[in-house]
């Protein structure tokens, strides 16, 4: 009988720990890697990286919390945000806090993009950097090449998984009424600026929503910068603008045809596994969700539900966030103290109060991902 290879025998034990290893949650797996130098080996790996960022189950949320000028990051389970939210959001467990003048641009993949901005004193002025975390690991990238803005600008984050870069977009509205937009990639040595959009997003507060390699807002065609006045859009300026990260080009893709008349309020992109959630409000009476479900087809859009303000027990509402895969939706109610839960599998209605808390969400996984 012939002896065993042992070179063999150790490649085939270091296949199956690494098999093992990938259906481990990220948290643990970062003590894991203190085991021996062949675990760690093994979990440092790009290859086993993005093996088990496939396999994490994305049922995640990451809560960026804005209190007293300063950001914190909560992660949290869908279901726990859902039972408890304010407990969730005050809770010091799974809590990252951020420096004082950084803020959220976006997450994706387990990374979070930050930015900070310093005024030039008496102008709109600002010098912004940006630079990547990770919360579960806490490292932190250097800052990027400085970029300098004035107060009407929008910044978007997003992954290229043909570059297999992160990149950060840039909407500027310059002083001349004029659209700049540039582009940095994570690693690289300068922003990039590239052909201009040919809309301006609502707020400087909407980071746009990342899905399928693009970045997306809803824009106004007519130039305004960052002050307009709501009731005095129409349908025909609105537009929804999406961003390709690999060709850094934009199109426009038509709001669903259903829509007939602008809402009281500004209306709400959300995006949950792979679909693009438009949210708004019809005549102060409805609240109305569309899912668009092949991304990039107009023609797919679907008015997923409408559900009347009285049955949510509401006057009023802003149009929150979209969870669960389009099942569960959370509103501002007709207090900012107020969340409203509304599920369509059940019709179920949850108000909750959320002591004026001001926070966004993110679809969001821990993962093991490394920085540039």
């Amino acid at each position: 009988m012939e002896a065993e290879d042992p070179t063999a025998a150790v490649l085939l034990c270091e296949v199956v720990v690494m098999e093992i290893l990938s259906w481990l949650p990220a948290k643990p797996l970062t003590r894991l890697k203190l085991v021996c130098k062949s675990w760690n080996s093994i979990i440092s790996d790009p290859h086993f990286v993005k093996l088990h960022l496939h396999r994490s189950p994305k049922n995640g949320i990451l809560l960026t919390l804005d209190e007293e000028k300063k950001w914190d990051l909560v992660f949290s389970s869908v279901e726990s945000f859902i039972q408890n939210p304010s407990s969730t959001l005050v809770a010091q467990e799974n809590r990252y806090s951020l420096h004082v003048d950084d803020w959220v641009v976006g997450s994706c993949n387990g990374l979070v993009c930050v930015a900070l901005a310093l005024d030039h004193p008496k102008t709109d002025i600002w010098d912004t950097w940006v630079r990547l975390l990770n919360p579960l690991t806490g490292c932190i990238s250097e800052n990027s090449p400085c970029l300098r803005v004035n107060m009407d600008n929008v910044l978007g984050f997003g992954y290229d998984e043909s570059s297999d870069s992160y990149k950060v977009l840039a909407i500027i509205w310059d002083s001349s009424g004029t659209l700049i937009t540039q582009v940095y990639s994570f690693g690289g040595s300068s922003w990039k600026r590239i052909k201009s959009f040919p809309a301006f997003p609502f707020s400087s507060e909407d980071n746009g929503s990342f899905i399928g390699g693009t970045l997306n807002w809803i824009a106004l065609r007519t130039p305004h910068g960052g002050r307009y006045d709501w009731n005095a859009v129409t349908l025909d300026m609105l537009t929804l603008v999406s961003f390709d990260l690999k060709s850094d080009t934009s199109k426009e893709i038509p709001l669903p045809k259903g829509i007939d008349e602008i809402p009281s309020e500004e209306q709400t992109l959300g995006v949950w596994g792979n679909s693009l959630y438009l949210l708004h409000d019809y005549q102060n009476t409805h609240f109305i969700a569309w899912q668009m479900k092949e991304f990039g087809d107009e023609n797919s859009w679907t008015q997923l539900l409408k559900i009347s303000f009285h049955h949510l027990g509401v006057e009023w509402l802003f149009p929150g966030f979209v969870f669960e895969n389009g099942n569960v939706f959370m509103l501002r109610g007709s207090h900012g103290s107020e969340a409203v839960f509304y599920d369509r599998r059940d019709n179920s209605v949850k108000r909750v109060n959320i002591n004026n808390l001001d926070f966004d969400a993110f679809d969001y996984v821990e993962s093991l991902v490394q920085l540039c």
